[in-house]
């Protein structure tokens, strides 16, 4: 059985948890033209490595950061979101 550890709950069965996509530091929508905008929503880095994924906990209504190898598909650290993420 699959394990992710959440930040508020510990370890629980991947089942409980869904994927909420690539993590990326907030934008303000109405800085950026509409290509800029587009590019922001539907294109995304595919390539293999460590990335920042958000994900969700059904059970307690928690969305947090994983750091994830999806080559290796291993979980790193799983933390809550603060506005200082996007700051690296």
């Amino acid at each position: 059985m699959k394990i992710l550890n959440c930040p508020l709950n510990g370890p629980r069965p991947i089942q409980e948890f869904h994927y909420g996509g690539e993590f990326h530091p907030p934008l303000d929508p109405a800085e950026l033209n509409d290509a800029d905008w587009g590019q922001e929503v539907h294109h995304r880095h595919g390539e293999p490595g460590v990335k920042r994924e958000w994900w969700y906990h059904t059970a307690s209504g928690t969305w947090f950061i994983a750091e994830r190898d999806n080559l290796k598909d291993h979980v790193i650290q799983t933390y809550l979101y603060t506005p200082e993420c996007g700051n690296d």
